[in-house]
């Protein structure tokens, strides 16, 4: 009976696991949700330009269930119509203020590299930027447990941070 007790568990256990349902869901590939962006200030522009790398499976879920619309950031023939979709997206969820105005962004455009998304976009002219604030809010309408990294460079110093859902306000002084 003990010998036919490990060969009964294991036929057991093989049955068992061919019958329960197996999640082949976005999550299961990759089970963390982040998103980095890079802020550059340019001194001979007084400019801050920026890209944003975001996973190109979890840009089309969010761009898709706030638009209600089908998503597909890979398709050159589909890209005039994403373009739309992700300036608006993308200027919606991300914003700097300087202690005395709200910046203007310049959407640039995007581009697919293998599982990202980058979006690229460069503010207004602001002269002598030492201090501003940064909101981002991107891909917090699709999980919860999104964590956006920011580096900020400028003057010759670099600085990162890191916005865990549900923070989305940081202020940087170079």
């Amino acid at each position: 009976m003990q010998n036919r007790m490990p060969r009964l568990l294991l036929i057991c256990y093989l049955i068992l696991g061919f019958l329960m349902p197996v999640n082949l869901s976005a999550e299961s590939f990759h089970p963390f949700h982040v998103s980095s962006t890079d802020i550059n200030y340019n001194p001979k522009t007084n400019t801050l330009e920026v890209s944003c790398r975001i996973f190109t499976d979890d840009f089309e879920l969010a761009l898709a269930k706030a638009y209600n619309t089908k998503t597909d950031l890979s398709s050159d023939a589909r890209h005039k119509a994403m373009d739309v979709l992700v300036k608006k997206y993308v200027l919606s969820n991300l914003g700097f203020r300087t202690p005395s105005k709200t910046l203007t962004l310049t959407y640039l455009g995007f581009e697919k590299d293998n599982e990202a998304t980058i979006v690229y976009l460069e503010s207004e002219p602001v002269q002598g930027l030492k201090k501003f604030e940064t909101t981002n809010s991107v891909l917090y309408d699709q999980f919860d447990d999104q964590s956006n990294i920011m580096h900020f460079s400028g003057y010759g110093k670099r600085k990162s941070s890191k916005l865990d859902y549900p923070n989305r306000k940081i202020v940087i002084d170079l």
